[in-house]
């Protein structure tokens, strides 16, 4: 048997192409539609290519059809994934490039992703092996069932790799669910993708840096658990704001309950040469106010503790509101990205009863997955700010990137 494709505007086309090569006796298999490639494709109609057979043998047992019946319309919903394809996640590889490619322009000055077209041909034909046999093994065509819609199919990796990613279902569905709203029936799975790229970039939003004030000192207050690194990220802002920004900056801590954790902050101090002064009262930061009223940066640690303690909760708070209306602040709420989802939510609910933060995750270096990032920005609306990857002052800490952080969480790598 002789199984070829031909190619061409129409089907008529490509049939007679075929005739004039094997002859009149060939059996079509399959007729679909191909996108082109090229920059000016989106000029361009579709091609339309016809998979023909011609056997050896007079005596085919293939049944002769002029043209194959239309493909079924596919299913709104999201179906279940081929057994082969469950928890299955996208060939990094073939991600890997694409995202690179997507990376290169922000959320907003390339929507609709034409550039990765190509890169995601080698995915599509992947996907096109695993959810339907190859033609040529197809032995009666006319008599098996249409695969399900790739597209459909194609989400379903997606977020199976975001769940993977330890993105919770819900956000996932929400994502999903939300692209299947805005996409046609057959959208090709290249503009899918760029979709949903572009979908999770604008869910995660612009990160939010510290910003001097207009008139004054910026206080920045930054709350959190124990053990989350709240103290090393003090000293690594400060020593950009000092060396990098040439800013004028005080130290301050109100955590007297660990003596480790004030001595390591004067030590910071001492090495940039800045003020350092430990807190124990509200007067004495309404006191550090005026002392430090030339200053750009007042950088305030506080005690980390249980966000079920109450009693230290409170007195955090008055720390933070004796200012308002004294000076500008910012509070940040400084977590770890390796904390359980679950465990997040109840430190953040806690604090959201004291005041408005922004976020800052730490330790990304210890953990392979950075779902959470997305999930805590979703739950509390709060924005990210800034990450940190390690312990060396002032290197490891860097601007949040949601295009990196969601090359990661489709599967791209670190």
């Amino acid at each position: 048997m002789i199984i070829k494709k031909y190619q061409a505007k129409t089907e008529a086309e490509a049939v007679e192409q075929a005739r004039k090569e094997l002859g009149a006796n060939i059996v079509i298999m399959n007729v679909r539609n191909v996108k082109r490639t090229g920059i000016f494709r989106i000029f361009k109609p579709k091609l339309t290519e016809v998979t023909v057979a011609l056997e050896d043998d007079t005596d085919r047992s293939l049944p002769r059809r002029e043209s194959a019946a239309p493909a079924p319309a596919p299913r709104q919903d999201i179906p279940e994934p081929p057994a082969r394809l469950q928890g299955s996640i996208l060939p990094k590889e073939l991600i890997e490039s694409s995202m690179e490619q997507m990376e290169s322009g922000s959320a907003a000055d390339d929507t609709n992703g034409p550039e990765i077209v190509e890169k995601l041909e080698s995915l599509q034909n992947l996907l096109e092996k695993q959810l339907k046999p190859a033609e040529e093994e197809k032995e009666e065509p006319a008599e098996k069932e249409e695969p399900k819609s790739e597209t459909a199919a194609f989400m379903q990796l997606l977020f199976n790799t975001m769940v993977e990613n330890e993105v919770h279902e819900k956000y996932a569905n929400q994502i999903i669910d939300e692209i299947k709203k805005s996409n046609k029936p057959n959208t090709p799975m290249d503009y899918v993708l760029s979709n949903v790229y572009q979908k999770m970039i604008l869910k995660f939003g612009k990160p939010m840096e510290i910003q001097p004030a207009e008139r004054g000192p910026k206080i920045v207050f930054f709350v959190g658990p124990t053990g989350v690194g709240k103290t090393t990220t003090i000293a690594k802002l400060a020593s950009r704001f000092r060396v990098d920004e040439k800013k004028r900056i005080a130290l301050l801590t109100t955590d007297t309950y660990r003596i480790a954790a004030a001595e390591q902050l004067r030590t910071y101090a001492n090495i940039l040469d800045v003020p350092f002064r430990v807190i124990y009262s509200v007067d004495e930061i309404e006191q550090a106010l005026q002392d430090f009223a030339e200053y750009d940066y007042i950088l305030v640690d506080t005690a980390g503790h249980s966000h079920y303690n109450n009693a230290q909760r409170d007195n955090m708070s008055q720390f933070i509101h004796c200012v308002d209306g004294k000076a500008e602040k910012e509070v940040f709420l400084v977590v770890s990205a390796t904390t359980k989802y679950r465990d997040l939510v109840s430190i953040a609910e806690s604090y959201q009863h004291v005041t408005d933060f922004k976020l800052i995750f730490t330790k990304l270096d210890e953990t392979m997955t950075l779902g959470n990032l997305l999930n805590l920005k979703l739950h509390t609306g709060a924005a990210l700010s800034y990450v940190t990857c390690g312990q060396n002052v002032p290197d490891d800490i860097e601007r949040f990137n949601p295009q990196k952080t969601v090359k990661q969480l489709l599967g791209g790598k670190r």
